[in-house]
């Protein structure tokens, strides 16, 4: 299982992205919404969708759930 969590600042394009602890990309500390831990990155993406309702997971650390 990983930890995962929410960046609040949004992407570009509107995504707010889901990362593992420990990711070569992550978010500033201050912000980040955690997200527990998860079996998988869609369970986080699914976790993340209450909080933001456009989320994405990230490229580098989540790439079975990033949608591009």
């Amino acid at each position: 299982m990983n930890r995962y969590y929410v960046n609040r600042n949004a992407q570009p394009n509107g995504d707010h992205e889901v990362h593992t602890t420990g990711c070569s990309h992550p978010a500033a500390e201050h912000n980040r919404v955690s997200l527990g831990l998860h079996a998988h990155c869609r369970h986080a993406v699914a976790e993340s969708r209450k909080h933001y309702s456009k989320t994405n997971g990230c490229l580098y650390c989540c790439p079975a759930c990033h949608t591009g």
